[in-house]
């Protein structure tokens, strides 16, 4: 019995050990290109949002805009809707639509959705248990002048061994007062994977 307890041991440790290679991690530049599956990734997503936003900053709507109301315009950043068979996380590629329209310096960006709501929460709190000289007001909330929203679209071609994918992007910007499409924006992305 004691053999057939060490021989099953011994068999089992062979066993597992060879089940794979030892994983490796490395740390690298987040900013260094790597395109491992040809999906969508955090390079196409940065890439694109700076893009498009360096577009649409150069376009006559921000000049008519400042030259009527004598101020820099306000713009929320509503939905960027994922249309392809992929799983990309739109809040990323939100993300760095909305750091690029900041950095310009040029626009100022309110916020959108959810984190609206927990902004209003917060300040609702505030007015019970905050003291009277630090609680923010109601009604002081700065009003979006235009909204940005868009999709990401993709279309695959695929032969036995061989892959395209052709992203599409489109965003458009609209006036909040007049519904006036003031811009839109369009940015492709061609890929080609061999197995």
């Amino acid at each position: 019995m004691k053999n057939f307890v060490l021989a099953s041991l011994f068999t089992a440790s062979v066993f597992f050990s060879n089940c794979g290679a030892p994983r490796k991690v490395e740390r690298m530049d987040p900013n260094q290109v790597t395109d491992i599956s040809g999906r969508w990734n955090d390079t196409d997503s940065k890439l694109v949002a700076e893009e498009m936003i360096k577009d649409v900053l150069e376009r006559p709507w921000r000049s008519n805009y400042e030259t009527k109301n004598q101020k820099k315009p306000t713009v929320v950043v509503g939905q960027v809707r994922n249309k392809t068979s992929e799983h990309i996380d739109a809040a990323v590629f939100i993300k760095n639509i909305e750091r690029n329209f900041i950095n310009s310096g040029t626009v100022s960006v309110v916020q959108s959705g959810a984190e609206r709501i927990e902004l209003r929460d917060e300040r609702n709190d505030q007015q019970t248990f905050s003291s009277e000289e630090t609680r923010k007001k109601w009604g002081k909330e700065k009003g979006a002048d235009f909204m940005l929203n868009g999709v990401i679209l993709s279309i695959t071609d695929e032969f036995k061994k061989q892959k395209t994918v052709k992203y599409q992007i489109n965003l458009e910007l609209t006036d909040l007062e007049t519904n006036e499409k003031v811009w839109i924006g369009e940015k492709e992305i061609k890929k080609y994977i061999k197995n």
